[in-house]
């Protein structure tokens, strides 16, 4: 299992490319294999026959195991010693098979320890940048001659016609030589650098590693390299390039996989919006419908991460319902200005409702402030799913609708009516809806409401809406309301304080759902500030009837069952 990029310790192998009996070729994709970072190919490291898998499809296991073993063609699988790591296959194609294993073997489970015990610096190569890439051109050196460097700490980019990336030290130590200057390009596998443990000098780095056979790294084994000074570049540039490919994923050093895996691209034209793509990434921003182009990758360089576009889709999954929620913006109507005209008939009902209202009415307005996070991820989830089944969008209103609907229940009292001294505590929910149209408000009934789902009743509420926009209603569907809400925040209102529309004895208005910092309660960290979408909920009520204790245990319920947003059953989700 080869290393999947920085801070990945394992990896799930999620399909197998080829089967035990198959012939490979060198670079030839063997397996599929998934981390939390990054799902990419696994390109075998020599040529021959897979004679074993050891692991399993949806098996987990740690970088560096051992998960297949390729005999060289031609050799019974007895020839390949199974207990050796899966570098081993690596020396096979060599006529000789004995030594090049043991470094192989070194290399896997000791990848980011210092050589310092022997005494001898650690080239470092061009690593192999993907299947078909043959030579890398380094664009930046990181660090400079004589910096310490830490095991994986970046030390130059290098470019190809694929990718731009960084490439990570080996080991720990002092970079004692750079090879290879700014804007050169070189074979994959030649030597680049030298780095040397921390403590010693340049010059005793080159002749120690050809002596100890088992303990340098495996591209140090073939450079012979006394004058590392003068002439290494020029070995590294023609002895050691067959060899990674040999044995590529033991040699090389690490490279962030999620930016290297198939055909990374480089998107933009300057620094800023530069992002590093991978398949993986693209193929999700194609179904998403993201566009490459304007999302800012948060990864090493900018580069686009999965997360990226998954966030990129989630915010414009909100603007397209906020649109939806919002209103046109309004056509100036300047054929008013400097005009007299008598009040249509419509409004002139309107207004004496209004103002018989406030004169009959004693009037108070409760106001309670609402998390509904929960819904928003809900929504989010079950919102296209929900607008295919009912051919209606899936906005927080209906949600504001049923938890009215179900406290109207356990509090009669505000779903009542007032005929002088006698009150009517109805046993039926009638729920007036205000919707604005161009002739005047209206407010058609959900008759019934109470025996009505989430999803019948944002069927009801959008055919009435529709119906009332196009003067499509009949009389019946005016009258018999018990309890009336208002919708002031499809039109931006944060709050209102609607009038009671007689004779009922309370309305709710619903102002706009916005997204704003917020101090909760968590379990484990206490008192912290988060970002909620929250609501206000206005609630006006009678007070000849209604004490202002009643309305606050109303308006308590209705903000505990949306706060709660057990809604799963409500809209078809389980």
């Amino acid at each position: 299992m080869p290393d999947l990029g920085e801070s990945v310790t394992e990896g799930t192998v999620t399909q197998w490319l080829k089967q035990e009996g198959d012939t490979v070729e060198v670079d030839e994709p063997l397996l599929e294999v998934s981390t939390d970072k990054v799902d990419t190919e696994i390109p075998s490291p020599v040529s021959g026959v897979l004679t074993k898998i050891l692991v399993g499809e949806d098996e987990t296991v740690e970088v560096g195991a051992q998960i297949a073993i390729i005999t060289p063609a031609g050799e019974a699988p007895e020839a390949q010693p199974a207990p050796e790591t899966a570098a081993e296959p690596a020396a096979q194609p060599e006529p000789e098979p004995e030594p090049a294993p043991q470094p192989a073997a070194e290399a896997r489970t000791e990848p980011a320890a210092p050589v310092a015990d022997a005494g001898a610096a650690t080239p470092v190569t061009m690593p192999n940048l993907g299947e078909s890439v043959s030579e890398g051109t380094v664009t930046q050196w990181l660090k400079q001659e004589g910096d310490t460097v830490e095991a994986d700490e970046p030390l130059l980019e290098v470019s190809t016609d694929k990718v731009d990336t960084e490439i990570p030290s080996p080991v720990s130590g002092v970079l004692t030589k750079i090879l290879v200057g700014e804007d050169e390009t070189v074979e994959v596998g030649a030597q680049i650098a030298l780095i040397s443990p921390a403590g010693q000098a340049a010059a005793p780095a080159a002749p120690a590693a050809p002596q100890p056979a088992p303990e340098p790294k495996p591209e140090a084994r073939p450079e012979p390299a006394p004058q590392p000074a003068a002439q290494p570049e020029a070995a590294a540039r023609t002895e050691p390039a067959p060899q990674p490919r040999r044995t590529r994923d033991d040699e090389t050093p690490t490279v962030d996989l999620e930016t290297i895996s198939g055909t990374g691209q480089v998107l933009g034209t300057d620094a800023t919006s530069e992002g590093y793509v991978t398949p993986l990434v693209r193929k999700l921003a194609t179904q998403e419908g993201v566009d490459l182009s304007q999302v800012k990758g948060t990864g090493v360089g900018g580069r686009i991460r999965k997360q990226d576009v998954l966030e990129a889709a989630r915010r414009m999954r909100e603007q397209r319902q906020r649109a939806a929620a919002a209103p046109a913006p309004a056509a100036a109507d300047t054929a008013l200005r400097g005009r007299t005209e008598t009040m249509s008939r419509l409004r002139q009902t309107f207004a004496e409702q209004i103002v018989e209202s406030l004169h009959t009415a004693a009037q108070l307005t409760q106001v309670v402030e609402v998390d509904v996070t929960a819904i928003a991820r809900l929504r989010e989830q079950v919102g296209e799913r929900f607008a295919a089944e009912t051919g209606v969008e899936l906005g927080f209103f209906p949600f504001f609708a049923l938890a009215v609907v179900e406290a109207l229940q356990r509090h009669p009292k505000l779903n009542a009516v007032i005929d002088g001294t006698e009150v009517t505590y109805h046993d039926t929910e009638n729920l007036a809806v205000v919707v604005d149209t161009e002739q005047g408000v209206l407010a058609p009934v959900v008759k019934d409401a109470g025996r009505l789902s989430l999803r019948e009743l944002a069927r009801r509420i959008d055919d009435l809406g529709a119906r009332a926009r196009t003067a499509r209603l009949v009389p019946d569907e005016l009258s018999g309301g018990t309890f009336t809400m208002v919708d002031s925040g499809a039109y931006g209102a944060l709050v209102e304080t609607p009038i009671i529309h007689q004779p009922q004895v309370a309305v709710l208005s619903t102002g706009t759902v916005v997204k704003r910092p917020v101090v909760v309660e968590e379990p484990q960290l206490g008192e912290v500030i988060t970002v909620r979408s929250m609501v206000y909920l206005s609630l006006s009520f009678d007070h000849r009837l209604i004490d202002g204790a009643d309305a606050a245990r109303f308006l308590s319920d209705v903000k505990r069952r949306l706060e709660e947003g057990a809604f799963e059953d409500a809209v078809g989700l389980k």
